[in-house]
């Protein structure tokens, strides 16, 4: 039995996913995109922002997702932020709802269809997540109200796990500044029906050294 039969003869994008891509390592990227490209609902589109990666990645990018191109869709700028990036997005998408993935993270197959069945209720979610670690501490990011304290990340609202509907992205946009997510979720709550949901179909990768918060951990250590 189809899962989605209002759906069952449409073609339709329901659902943008939103990446930006800046000098990810090639194959945690083509994780990502995998995927998505494997989710169990197939009403998406996914469109790639190159936030000014080396030519190289570009390459490795362009050769890649042409193979794609009835799902993908890649364009490329000039570096000015993952914020910014997910903004010129939005703008150009053509789903109802929008969601977004980090390069370097993955969704669990079921993450999208997961995450729309919790619009009947809500505008805007955001969900936990499987979270990847190499020590007990990397569960733990600096809080955005005080660089200097450390919280879990099941505390935080995380920005690849945002999912909803695309007026709340294109009324409320995301800014340039660390915990852009939070600032987000909180504008949004203003206008908005909001909720963080406990399921965890979004694996989070917190293992690895140059991320912007282990960045600002070990600032914060020095």
């Amino acid at each position: 039995m189809n899962k989605f039969p209002s759906m069952l003869f449409t073609k339709t994008v329901q659902i943008s996913v939103l990446m930006s891509v800046y000098n990810t390592e090639f194959s945690l990227v083509k994780r990502a995109i995998d995927s998505v490209l494997l989710q169990d609902y197939p009403f998406f589109e996914l469109i790639i922002i190159d936030d000014g990666s080396t030519s190289e990645l570009e390459a490795q990018l362009l050769n890649f997702v042409k193979k794609y191109e009835d799902k993908i869709t890649y364009l490329r700028h000039k570096n000015c932020g993952q914020a910014q990036s997910i903004n010129k997005a939005i703008k150009i998408s053509e789903g109802k709802y929008i969601s977004i993935i980090d390069a370097d993270d993955e969704y669990k197959p079921n993450h999208l269809s997961n995450c729309i069945k919790s619009m009947r209720e809500n505008d805007l979610i955001a969900t936990h997540t499987d979270t990847i670690v190499n020590q007990f501490e990397d569960y733990f990011v600096p809080d955005k109200d005080d660089n200097t304290t450390n919280i879990h990340v099941d505390d935080c609202i995380l920005f690849a796990t945002l999912f909803g509907k695309v007026e709340v992205f294109k009324n409320i946009q995301f800014k340039n500044m660390y915990a852009a997510d939070s600032d987000f979720y909180e504008r949004a709550s203003k206008k908005y029906q909001v909720n963080k949901l406990s399921s965890r179909t979004y694996i989070y990768y917190r293992n690895h050294q140059n991320s912007i918060t282990a960045n600002l951990k070990k600032a914060n250590l020095c």
